[in-house]
């Protein structure tokens, strides 16, 4: 089968699925960017890698267009630009096509009494509620919230973001881990922008409190941007130059250094946390990850108490407690981050997320609906969990 994937730019969290996918369909794969990446991921140190297989719209419309229509499987994820080419195959074939999508209600899913916007979710997906159109549900609230608009019933499947997934030889994290911790104390990582979904301030109200309870530990914060000279100064207020380094925006290459070298990740995005790529890096690096429950990246990815702990994004109180918790237990650190290593190395990548793909959709061509789909990971039915409901 050929497989065409069209999204707003290519970037580092999507290069290895579709590395994985050009080398599964003998180079039968197609990635058209309608747009050009923005310039504050650029300032972070994102690439712009063009890899052979990526088009651009504004270059190539015709090949783009053909593409799009006539694919034997589509991959629609954020592309206005494409999104009448997206429609017009919907409309006049019958060829397999995948939504991948975050939430509609980052807000709350009290915003679905709009008529004005289940009238556009109506054209642009409940319609075609009988056409081979699937949901790839990039976070684990998006089904719950394209149920209530009847849109891709029992087609909706778990999806996320896969950025590279490194491989360690056993025992080579703790050692890296160890070496890089001074004494005992253990070193604590939060890495993204200062934006307010992603609550910053909250990581440092927390550094302030362990260092007013007597904990003694090291706090990386790996991010930057608006907020960064408040932030600086707060440090300086509470004194906590000697606890906290704050590096600025950090290119992913050293975030990923820096997280191999920590023992925990602090999580704190809210709902308007699409996915949460760091979840899987931090993971992959084999940090005890505490997060919080609304970021859409946490109920595909974490087990609480298993692979990582989940608190409740506005409870300060919990993730106060949670974090002293980890402080003062060692063995519960380690055995948090060596399965949570195992989660992403064994299922939770790009090349396991390419080969459920292609598996399911082979089922789907052949007639079998989601027969093949898998019972865990990418490409498994989405059990469309509820969020909580927020006003």
């Amino acid at each position: 089968m050929d497989v065409t994937f069209v999204s707003n730019y290519i970037n580092h969290h999507q290069i290895p699925f579709c590395n994985a996918m050009a080398e599964r369909t003998g180079n039968r794969f197609l990635f058209i960017e309608t747009e050009e990446m923005d310039s504050e991921r650029q300032k972070m140190g994102w690439k712009r890698e063009r890899p052979p297989y990526v088009i651009r719209l504004s270059e190539e419309p015709e090949r783009a267009k053909e593409a799009i229509l006539g694919s034997t499987v589509l991959l629609a994820g954020w592309a206005p630009e494409a999104e009448d080419l997206v429609t017009k195959r919907l409309l006049t074939t019958d060829l397999l096509t995948f939504r991948v999508s975050e939430r509609l209600y980052k807000d709350g899913q009290w915003r679905a009494i709009s008529p004005r916007g289940l009238a556009a979710k109506y054209r642009q997906y409940t319609r075609f509620a009988k056409k081979p159109y699937y949901l790839l549900s990039a976070g684990g609230y998006v089904g719950s919230d394209f149920r209530i608009i009847h849109a891709f019933p029992e087609k909706k499947l778990r999806w996320g973001y896969f950025p590279p997934c490194r491989h360690y030889a056993p025992g080579a994290l703790q050692k890296i881990k160890a070496g890089s911790r001074k004494g005992d104390v253990p070193e604590l990582i939060w890495a993204g922008r200062f934006v307010d979904f992603k609550h910053p301030e909250q990581v440092l109200r927390l550094a302030a409190d362990l260092k007013r309870g007597g904990e003694h530990f090291h706090l990386t914060i790996a991010g930057g941007g608006e907020g960064e000279e408040a932030a600086r100064k707060t440090l300086k207020e509470e004194g906590l130059e000697q606890e906290v380094t704050l590096l600025g925006l950090t290119d992913p290459d050293t975030v990923r250094e820096k997280m191999e070298r920590a023992d925990i990740h602090l999580f704190t995005s809210d709902a308007g946390e699409g996915w949460g790529a760091v979840v899987n890096e931090a993971m992959n690096s084999g940090c005890a990850v505490l997060a919080g429950n609304e970021a859409g990246a946490v109920p595909f990815l974490i087990q609480n108490g298993e692979n990582g702990l989940v608190y409740e994004s506005r409870s300060y109180e919990q993730l106060l407690a949670e974090t002293r918790r980890l402080l003062h237990d060692e063995a519960l650190v380690r055995r948090l981050g060596e399965n949570a290593e195992k989660t992403i190395t064994g299922l939770w990548n790009a090349e396991h997320a390419a080969d459920a793909l292609l598996t399911v959709s082979e089922g789907i061509l052949e007639g079998a609906g989601l027969a093949k789909a898998p019972a865990e990971g990418p490409a498994s039915v989405d059990p469309c969990e509820k969020p909580f409901v927020r006003v």
